[in-house]
């Protein structure tokens, strides 16, 4: 059979793939958790999506759990470290928990990783040099500044991830108090008591634990 005018296709004419890279790979990382959560972001589906095969992205990240922080640490690129000024460390301190808080809330994902992952790069670093110079100007002991910036962050990651949680199950405070004021008064006395208490505040009640928090940092020295 003659051939001679068959067409052929040569896979150069393909557009050139993007070199694979760490960077690259943790951007993949990062989309596929905002767009699919925790279980979308596998080595499988990121190989996938960068048209490769899963063993290269090991070139690049010794395992998941190594991705996981550096995925943590992109998400954070967006949180704001105010410029120091004299004598307003807490003012500071407080608007980058602020922050951080709004960073975790809006980004799909990152709260669950970060309860559970220690961030690795350049991001989380400055948070952390900045939570323990703005501790250490408030007059906090170097054990106390070391523990409280862990505690801070702990804070500040549970209540972002569960407030964005709740709200991807459709969970309302509202239905949850509905649920507290049937219960029997007196076998949970104190929960029909402090009923209206338990589930008033929000932002005021945030405020309120990072002032709890570092009040006992600045008093408790060790």
């Amino acid at each position: 059979m003659d051939n001679t005018n068959r067409i052929i296709i040569s896979r150069r004419t393909r557009p050139a793939k993007d070199a694979l890279s760490r960077e690259i790979i943790v951007k993949t990382a990062f989309e596929l958790l905002a767009a699919e959560g925790l279980s979308g972001m596998s080595m499988r589906k990121i190989a996938k999506h960068l048209d490769t095969g899963a063993s290269s992205l090991y070139v690049y990240v010794k395992n998941i759990q190594e991705l996981y922080s550096y995925v943590v640490d992109y998400g954070l690129r967006d949180v704001i470290l105010p410029e120091g000024r004299p004598n307003s460390w807490k003012s500071e301190l407080v608007s980058l928990l602020n922050s951080y808080l709004n960073v975790l809330y809006t980004s799909p994902g990152v709260a669950e990783l970060a309860l559970t992952t220690i961030p690795i790069g350049p991001y989380s670093l400055a948070i952390n040099e900045y939570i323990l110079a703005r501790l250490q100007a408030g007059g906090a002991q170097a054990k106390s500044s070391a523990w409280g910036a862990d505690m801070l962050l702990l804070y500040v990651t549970s209540v972002a991830f569960e407030q964005s949680s709740r709200e991807q199950k459709g969970m309302t405070l509202q239905s949850i108090r509905d649920s507290y004021q049937s219960l029997d008064a007196v076998k949970y006395p104190m929960l029909v008591r402090l009923n209206e208490e338990m589930f008033s505040g929000d932002e005021e009640r945030f405020q309120w634990g990072l002032e709890v928090i570092l009040q006992g940092i600045l008093h408790n020295p060790k």
